[in-house]
């Protein structure tokens, strides 16, 4: 399956609608989307990309199709450190479990890394979302800690109980770490 990102825009509001579902409205929207609502969060995204915000939002398009989103949002403080490049996702019910938001995370994480915008990337999942707690650990991510937030609730509005999944943006493996290699001396290569 090809897995890309492209940066969200106003005509993919109809797909990303399409792929809501209540674990998508329970986790990541809040609320159930509309088409009209989708573009306006999309102009809002570009208003503020203008006005000199970091945040990043793209559609996740697997074999041509749109299937969900990821952004990466760097002005996300609640439960990170400083340096730390909030990313979040969602996909479309029918592809979830097929690495689709795996490879999405690692290509976003690419995309921070290569703009210089942290030193980590930061998942933070809810501890009543294992599907999303497997995705942090299966892009490479290490649990840190777990905490109340300040800034996001569960549906009985209280404050939500996030699970925090952190990765250097800048990692380096020795020659062992890479397959097909044999060490030879402490020369690393770069972590894509």
């Amino acid at each position: 399956m090809d897995i890309t990102l492209r940066p969200l825009r106003r005509e993919d509001a109809r797909a990303i609608v399409a792929a809501e579902d209540d674990a998508t409205v329970r986790f990541l929207s809040g609320g159930r989307s509309t088409v009209q609502g989708t573009e306006e969060y999309v102009d809002r995204l570009e208003r503020e990309a203008a006005d000199g915000r970091s945040k990043r939002a793209f559609g996740i398009w697997a074999d041509g199709a749109c299937v969900g989103t990821v952004d990466f949002d760097p002005q996300v403080t609640d439960g990170l450190e400083p340096g730390d490049v909030n990313i979040a996702y969602g996909v479309a019910p029918w592809i979830r479990g097929r690495g689709v938001a795996v490879r999405a995370v690692d290509l976003v994480r690419g995309i921070v890394a290569e703009r210089n915008l942290g030193e980590r990337a930061a998942i933070r999942a809810s501890a009543e979302n294992p599907a999303s707690q497997r995705v942090a650990e299966k892009a490479g991510f290490t649990f840190s800690h777990e905490m109340r937030s300040a800034t996001d609730v569960d549906d009985q509005g209280r404050p939500e109980v996030l699970r925090v999944f952190v990765r250097r943006l800048r990692e380096r493996a020795t020659a062992q770490d890479l397959p097909g290699t044999q060490r030879r001396g402490s020369h690393a290569a770069p972590r894509p």
